[in-house]
């Protein structure tokens, strides 16, 4: 184990495993009185999420020590699960919060929407490298922005738009990323351009509702605390007045006032606004400094890759990051619609959790293979 530490990026994996106690500690805090209301003790929310970041530990140490390479048959089989999965839900999937997201056992709930994120991530890189000399052939450039579609798609039907955002933006920037014809890229974009402006129009010539109730509500994000009494309105808000408590620098960790149940998802979606009003503005900056870092340690490691497989993950695992923080961020300070997507490391929330530990795991792999590479190189000399 050593021996493959020492070929790892250290920066990338301290401030992951910093990253992953902290928001360990943030949940137990901002969950706490939800916990205690719903079922007697504060550390409910706390103890799962402490469980799956074991059982992630766990994997992403069986992870790191497989080569890349024997995923290679595995990920179009897991790709029909995960689409098996999301059929599962759009037929028989129970609702929950106006959303058929979650398969449930026992009490510990998945998310099939949140492995196709890196399902369509790991798909498109082995896919791309094995079919370079195929890549000239408009049909044959297109399968992973297909696969990706089929995700984008049925996500979007649970309805989960937030999600099924994030899985189109990651096929899509994996897709110009990749060593298909300049031609090809822009003919993809100008068809698929025209083909969802037909369906929205066909859509809104018919009468029906493209949005959900819920989805629609969403859209009116401007000026949240004019619309306080509205559940946007209120949650947007009630995260203003919790940044605004924080002021400049604070440490008063667990005295948040708006975890007391005035803010809904105090421990998922809008954790940011906890964390500044319990540390101060200065701590929420240096926690997106910490992201700006993390994806570009991937970048960089991207950079170093030996193929185009292992390149393409780690931009799209980048992508992966840096969309869910944008998403977040700009939904919890009232810039953009809520989408109800959570922030990487420190929101609650079980799959994400894993699929972002798997995600980080991979790109260590690389890493390790980065490195294997230039010492035999060196070697060869």
């Amino acid at each position: 184990m050593t021996r493959l530490l020492n070929k790892m990026d250290k920066i990338l994996l301290i401030l992951a495993i910093v990253m992953f106690i902290f928001g360990l500690f943030m949940i137990f805090d901002a969950s706490s009185m939800k916990s205690f209301m719903e079922y007697g003790t504060n550390t409910k929310y706390f103890t799962k999420q402490l469980v799956i970041l074991i059982v992630s530990l766990i994997i992403s140490v069986l992870i790191i020590f497989t080569p890349l390479k024997r995923y290679k048959k595995i990920v179009p089989v897991a790709c029909i699960v995960i689409t098996i999965f999301l059929l599962y839900l759009i037929v028989s999937g129970v609702e929950t919060s106006g959303a058929k997201s979650w398969v449930y056992i026992g009490s510990f709930g998945l998310q099939p929407s949140e492995f196709a994120k890196i399902g369509i991530i790991l798909f498109a890189g082995f896919y791309y490298r094995s079919n370079l000399k195929y890549l000239n052939t408009y049909l044959a450039s297109l399968i992973p922005v297909a696969v990706g579609a089929v995700f984008t798609f049925l996500t979007l039907l649970q309805p989960d738009g937030g999600t099924g955002l994030i899985i189109f933006l990651i096929t899509m920037l994996m897709f110009y990323a990749s060593p298909v014809k300049k031609e090809i890229k822009i003919k993809t974009t100008a068809y698929g351009t025209i083909f969802v402006v037909i369906v929205v129009l066909i859509l809104m010539i018919s009468g029906k509702n493209i949005f959900s109730a819920t989805q629609q509500s969403r859209f009116n994000f401007l000026k949240p605390c004019t619309r306080y009494e509205e559940s946007t309105g209120y949650q947007v808000c009630n995260g203003y007045i919790a940044i605004n408590s924080g002021k400049l620098f604070s440490i008063s960790p667990g005295n948040s006032n708006q975890k007391f149940l005035y803010l809904p998802e105090a421990f998922t979606d809008f954790i940011f606004p906890i964390i500044v009003e319990e540390f101060g503005l200065i701590i929420g900056i240096l926690v997106i400094l910490f992201y700006m870092i993390i994806i570009y340690r991937v970048l960089l490691i991207a950079k170093k890759s030996v193929n185009v497989c292992n390149a393409l993950i780690c931009y799209g695992v980048a992508c992966y990051i840096g969309l869910h923080v944008i998403i977040n961020l700009v939904g919890v300070l009232g810039l953009l619609p809520l989408t109800g997507v959570p922030l990487p490391f420190l929101s609650y929330g079980g799959s994400f959790a894993l699929t972002l530990a798997i995600a980080l795991s991979i790109v260590q792999r690389i890493s390790i293979e980065n490195y294997n590479y230039m010492q035999k190189k060196v070697l060869e000399k």
